[in-house]
């Protein structure tokens, strides 16, 4: 059995403050995403369509703010939304913590429906570029989440070697899943390896962005198995988590929009 190193969750210190490892672990992502994004535009089947390093660092702007803004607002009404109608002011908060994936995504696509507007691109078209460049910085930002020794795992068998106590649980030195570890593998490495592998060959506009939308949903569905629910929420219907019923309309999303780009990539011309 293992006992979580309890990091120091300030990386830098300065003065009475200092850089969190937490946004530093950001940082990281949006710079993996720009780099990946870049090898990306370059490929013949984007570069031909005229995509370009200031349309992907454009693309990062927006992604940025989704990520921000979404994630934060997702965390808040979709996690505790009792408490912030209460205190509105507690939003802008994000040092206290508080990010939800899925909130990010739902402020991503937002951004990204935006740029393409500006641009006079499809959304499917940007949307298809940027998506194998995500799970990257999923695993940066679940490594911060090790880092801090949050979002802990549920009770895992004492004699499973990578089982780990987490002190700030409380919980009297229960081992844990480190589920973190666990996310960071799966809907990150795992979905990034199959992303980029299958997105390198010219694909039907909206079938990246369909795989990934199964993807990650149905890697981050098995991964919620072994995390332990909010401590507010506990699990909902059907004894899933509310982060497994997040993952219920992107999973199906993900199907819809597979199925409709295959289809009318199918769809012989018309005469």
């Amino acid at each position: 059995m293992l006992v979580h190193p309890q990091f120091d969750p300030i990386a830098i210190h300065i003065g009475s403050g200092g850089i969190h490892w937490y946004g530093i672990t950001y940082l990281i992502a949006f710079g993996l995403f720009l780099w990946l994004a870049t090898l990306r535009s370059r490929m013949p089947q984007h570069a031909a369509v005229g995509w370009t390093k200031r349309d992907v660092d454009d693309v990062l702007f927006y992604g940025v703010l989704g990520v921000v803004l979404g994630g934060r607002l997702g965390y808040c009404f979709f996690y505790k939304p009792g408490y912030y109608i209460q205190h509105l002011g507690d939003i802008i908060r994000v040092w206290d913590g508080g990010m939800s994936f899925h909130g990010g995504l739902l402020g991503v696509l937002l951004g990204l429906w935006w740029f393409g507007r500006r641009r006079g691109r499809s959304f499917f078209e940007v949307s298809d570029l940027i998506a194998p460049c995500v799970p990257t910085g999923i695993v940066s930002v679940r490594l911060g989440n090790f880092i801090n020794g949050e979002l802990w795992g549920r009770a895992a068998p004492a004699d499973l070697p990578w089982a780990m106590i987490f002190p700030q649980a409380n919980d009297g030195g229960i081992a844990r899943h480190p589920s973190q570890l666990y996310q960071a593998a799966g809907e990150g490495l795992l979905l990034f390896i199959i992303l980029w592998f299958y997105a390198r060959k010219p694909r039907a506009t909206g079938q990246i962005s369909g795989v990934f939308m199964m993807g990650y949903g149905v890697l981050r569905f098995v991964a919620e198995y072994f995390r332990e629910p909010d401590d507010f929420l506990g699990l909902r219907a059907l004894n899933l988590s509310q982060g497994q019923w997040l993952c219920v309309p992107m999973i199906l999303a993900g199907i819809a929009i597979f199925a409709w780009a295959t289809q009318r990539n199918q769809r012989p011309a018309q005469a």
